[in-house]
């Protein structure tokens, strides 16, 4: 329930509390539902906006992420052909956490790259 504490068993391999972090698991998860926060974009766009991604991850992102509802995939019956991604509504109550993570980011980040440079045979 929204608002309770969680208890000890919330992580259990077969708990549903468990699907957020197994749905964000992915290097690029986060990063594209952020980029798709203001709109539908097209594959194109995407990549783009989030540079550094290959076309090919992005597209198996982008499938998981429709398999798991949180996008939906627009074609156009246009020539060429045109598709579109946009966030779902569990899609966008994505973006929420997101965020605060980005502001856990913001505040750790120096303190857990610098630990990680000095673990010793880490790299």
């Amino acid at each position: 329930m929204a608002g309770e504490p969680m208890d000890e068993y919330e992580y259990i391999a077969d708990c549903q509390t468990r699907l957020g972090l197994d749905v964000l698991s992915g290097t690029w998860t986060g990063v594209v539902l952020w980029s798709l926060q203001h709109g539908p974009l097209r594959p194109g766009e995407l990549r783009e906006r989030i540079g550094g991604i290959s076309h090919k991850v992005l597209t198996e992102t982008l499938r998981r992420l429709e398999r798991d509802g949180l996008v939906v995939r627009r074609r156009y019956a246009e020539a060429p052909p045109r598709v579109e991604y946009e966030l779902t509504p569990p899609g966008r109550g994505m973006l929420e956490p997101l965020a605060a993570l980005g502001r856990w980011t913001e505040r750790y980040a120096d303190e857990v790259l610098d630990t990680r440079d000095r673990a010793p045979g880490e790299r």
